[in-house]
């Protein structure tokens, strides 16, 4: 996600809470990487790690859990190797930790990582809740970070600028782009997929069809003559 200056902060929060840590961040749309214009950088991480503190952990089936489990145990350790690799890459992180007080499974805190930069950990995919923020300065720079890792799926931009709206939708190289909501926002009537390593077809929308039936092409002569291409005479 990119959130360039002129963007709603408090509708982005919403979007960035909902799409990172629903589902505790295991859906194949989940949000994990905040693209963030330096000038509200240090004002959208202040709400996001007060956000990130408040969020109830624990039994999904109890009212008012907004953060349920990881699938097991193995993924509760990919979360934690995934962490201590950006702590090392020179990232901080804000949460992060085994929940306390919560048996019966893999409860985690969200993570909210702060990067200098995209580094190896950012470019690859832990389906966790973990947010690596970044900042930017020049919005192609931005384009070109998103851009830049072998994922392609879903992505998407806040901004109120419509030049900064239409530049996005043109260059990002995901299958889903989206403007003023969350990558995990896909419109049910839309085509749904991705490009790159997250590649291979769509579902949904106008060519959802092609998903379920193969391409042939079929001629049938009715006639008593065999005509051949380019008027070739072939007499045996």
């Amino acid at each position: 996600m990119i959130v360039a200056p002129s963007a709603d902060l408090d509708m982005a929060v919403r979007a960035i809470v909902f799409s990172a840590v629903g589902t505790a961040g295991q859906r194949c749309t989940s949000l994990r990487r905040l693209i963030v214009h330096e000038d509200i950088a240090d004002d959208l991480i202040a709400r996001l790690k007060a956000a990130y503190a408040s969020l109830p952990v624990g039994d999904p089936r109890k009212a008012g859990t907004l953060v349920g489990p990881l699938v097991d145990m193995a993924a509760r350790d990919r979360m934690m190797a995934a962490l201590k690799r950006a702590r090392a890459e020179g990232g901080t992180v804000h949460g992060g930790t085994v929940a306390e007080g919560v048996a019966g499974g893999a409860y985690v805190t969200p993570a909210l990582v702060e990067m200098p930069d995209q580094s190896d950990v950012v470019r690859e995919e832990t389906f966790a809740p973990i947010l690596y923020a970044m900042r930017y300065r020049d919005l192609d720079a931005a384009l070109a970070m998103q851009n830049g890792v072998p994922q392609g799926l879903s992505s998407c931009i806040f901004t109120l600028n419509m030049r900064e709206a239409e530049r996005f939708v043109q260059v990002s190289d995901c299958g889903i782009a989206n403007v003023n909501i969350g990558p995990s926002g896909a419109e049910i009537g839309g085509a749904f997929g991705g490009e790159k390593e997250t590649g291979g077809g769509r579902e949904s929308g106008s060519d959802a069809w092609k998903g379920y039936m193969r391409r042939a092409t079929n001629t049938v002569n009715w006639s008593d003559a065999l005509p051949l291409a380019q008027g070739v005479s072939f007499d045996i």
